[in-house]
């Protein structure tokens, strides 16, 4: 489990295709105190180390995750946001987040707000997806809080320190992202669905 706070940037030094899967080489000043087994969170997305090297660690994503994700775009040179798992004893700063995408999202635009940005995604609704006012959502493994709730569509406020520690600096209309929306909301829905059935 994750929280949604960032810890690090990790840049993919090169990429490997084996059958449908992808193995990663990432470099990151924290990959000396990863460990082979743990669990990265990489733009959302949880992942196994396999192996560590001095500055840099490798991990591979399948097929599935691939399609569901954006980690089948990443290029050698692009950005990542990593976050170690959480210790039970840690403080829940941002949210429960799984590490378990539910599906990508497109930025439509990013305007400039005199010191923080707004970015819009837009996404396609399926089954429980959605988000509510003010509620959370990870977004590239960041935990955020969602402003201007649409149907298949959300905005972002991001803060100047959130901009430049993560690959938020990166995004543009056109990028896709990564989505895990808010477990407590999706059982919710589910719960009301069943519910609501006739019986």
């Amino acid at each position: 489990m994750f929280s949604g706070i960032v810890e690090r940037m990790a840049t993919v030094v090169s990429i490997r295709e084996e059958r449908q899967n992808k193995t990663f080489t990432m470099r990151s000043e924290i990959a000396g105190a990863l460990k082979t087994d743990q669990s990265i969170s990489h733009n959302g997305v949880c992942l196994t180390v396999e192996s560590v090297a001095e500055d840099t660690y490798t991990v591979t994503a399948i097929h599935e995750t691939l399609i569901k994700s954006n980690l089948g775009l990443l290029a050698p040179g692009d950005r990542v946001n990593i976050e170690r798992s959480m210790r039970p004893d840690a403080l829940l700063d941002g949210h429960i987040v799984q590490g378990h995408v539910d599906q990508t999202a497109v930025c439509t635009a990013v305007e400039n707000a005199e010191g923080s940005y707004y970015y819009t995604f837009e996404y396609e609704q399926r089954g429980d997806n959605v988000t509510v006012e003010k509620g959370s959502v990870a977004v590239n493994g960041v935990s955020l809080t969602v402003v201007n709730s649409r149907d298949g569509s959300f905005q972002v406020a991001i803060i100047p320190y959130t901009f430049e520690h993560t690959n938020f600096r990166d995004i543009r209309p056109g990028t896709v992202v990564n989505i895990e929306f808010d477990i407590i909301g999706k059982y919710i829905a589910r719960l009301m669905k069943n519910y609501m059935q006739p019986r």
